[in-house]
């Protein structure tokens, strides 16, 4: 019955995703092809005609197509829907029996939700890729090794301190140590809000690595209460210098580097 009326369906399908498409344009700058659509819909009939084409690969690339261009889920879901009702009021006028209708609404069902199912979940899929990489990109951009004066490097951390981010600072620390010939690195935790014993522990095997390296390692950013902090945890900072601020690390590390600032004045 399908196959037989594939081109009043198909001009049913594409005027009900044009509606649901006019709507979703609204304030936006998405832009939905007319090819997109066309393929949309011979994948359906494809799909109905074979039965399962999941096996093939045909359903993932068609909805990774679609979801890489940027276009929403709502496209897909809602095209996917626009199909059940378009093929029901079909049924509905070419069919008498009530029974035969409701026979074979069911089957629509059975061949679609598989469908509605593997679109979720292959958005689900694209999502989490997304987020790693995002994650990834930013944890790189949250612990740079900044060279700033000869021989000398800075590398402020900003926010919570957690196993996976302590080893990407240990890995940049080492590697900008070497790049960067630096012969001081200040570690500036003035961005942290919370110095705890896990963190301090991070940042003393990153202060021993850079040690064994031939440099120095001074932590700067020391405000009152994470030193109370450290106090009370009972946390030994003496084996590396600690200043207050990134200014009075940085004087130390021009000593230490036989270094000093001329004015032009």
């Amino acid at each position: 019955m399908i196959n037989e009326n594939q081109e009043t369906l198909k001009n049913n399908w594409l005027k009900e995703v044009e509606f649901f498409k006019e709507k979703e344009l609204i304030g936006t700058s998405l832009k939905f092809s007319e090819e997109t659509d066309q393929q949309f819909f011979a994948m359906l009939i494809k799909h109905i005609n074979f039965h399962d084409i999941s096996k093939d690969g045909t359903l993932d690339d068609f909805f990774d197509q679609v979801l890489h261009t940027g276009l929403p889920l709502s496209y897909l879901t809602q095209g996917l829907q626009a199909a059940r009702r378009v093929v029901l009021n079909l049924l509905v006028e070419t069919e008498n029996d009530k029974e035969k209708v409701a026979a074979v609404y069911r089957e629509i069902d059975r061949w679609l939700d598989p469908i509605l199912n593997r679109v979720v979940e292959n958005s689900s899929q694209i999502w989490e890729r997304t987020v790693s990489v995002q994650k990834t990109a930013l944890l790189e951009l949250s612990a740079p090794l900044i060279p700033v004066f000869k021989n000398i490097s800075v590398m402020p951390l900003i926010g919570s301190i957690d196993t996976e981010r302590a080893k990407l600072i240990m890995e940049n620390l080492l590697n900008g140590v070497i790049k960067y010939r630096s012969e001081v690195v200040l570690i500036d935790i003035t961005g942290v809000p919370v110095v705890d014993t896990m963190v301090a522990h991070h940042i003393i095997q990153a202060a021993d690595a850079v040690r064994l390296l031939g440099s120095t390692c001074i932590l700067v950013g020391i405000r009152p209460e994470i030193a109370q902090t450290i106090v009370s945890l009972g946390i030994d900072l003496s084996l590396f210098p600690t200043k207050s601020t990134l200014q009075k690390g940085m004087e130390n590390a021009l000593e230490i580097t036989n270094q000093q600032l001329i004015s032009n004045k």
